[in-house]
């Protein structure tokens, strides 16, 4: 059963070591261009899975997600009625 995940941006030197990404979590994503992967990790092994993937010789940095932390209710979530009919009018 899958706990709470956190999300980890790790950098890299070489694209070739992907795939031994694998092995401290599971990688959702990796950029081609900016030659990083972003990969999901237990909430209760971060601090370690950080540590040992800085200790890494093709990893030049690593970071953690802040989503979690964040607010994600907003105040205003309704849209105004009067702006409603505003972007209507051009058509």
């Amino acid at each position: 059963m899958i706990g709470n995940r956190i999300g980890l941006a790790v950098w890299l030197h070489s694209l070739k070591y992907v795939r031994q990404m694998r092995k401290y979590g599971n990688v959702h994503y990796a950029s081609k261009r900016m030659k990083y992967v972003v990969l999901y990790c237990d909430e209760t092994s971060v601090d370690q899975t950080m540590e040992r993937l800085q200790s890494l010789h093709y990893v030049k940095q690593v970071s953690k997600s802040m989503r979690p932390y964040l607010k994600t209710e907003f105040q205003n979530a309704k849209p105004d009625k009067a702006k409603e009919y505003d972007y209507k009018m051009g058509i």
